[in-house]
């Protein structure tokens, strides 16, 4: 059996973004199980730590964030063959879902 934790929880105590802010959910829906997430504002380099840890993001599944800021983002993912794909320029407005498409992940192989 697969674990499955509330990511949510967890993770809106470690994230490190200013107070206020906006809560995003992102969306598997590659068709693949997703073993890595970093998020980081556009104009920085530093991905900072994997938001899912030791967990996996199967596909169907949703991982929210919490205290989000506006600006624009860069969402980093590591499938579960090991390829990376960053997708970049997430303009973060308000409270929202991202989802994250098998196309994202095709496009980035090309």
């Amino acid at each position: 059996m697969k674990k499955r934790l509330a990511l949510a929880l967890a993770l809106s105590a470690s994230l490190s973004f200013p107070a206020f802010g906006h809560t995003i959910k992102l969306v598997n829906q590659t068709g693949w199980d997703i073993y890595a997430i970093f998020m980081s504002p556009t104009s920085q380099d530093d991905w900072g730590d994997d938001y899912l840890g030791d967990e996996i993001l199967e596909t169907g599944d949703s991982l929210t964030l919490t205290d989000v800021s506006s600006g624009k983002w860069d969402l980093r993912i590591v499938d579960q063959d090991g390829d990376e794909c960053v997708v970049t320029d997430i303009h973060i407005t308000a409270s929202e879902t991202v989802k994250i498409s098998g196309e994202d992940l095709v496009g980035c192989q090309q």
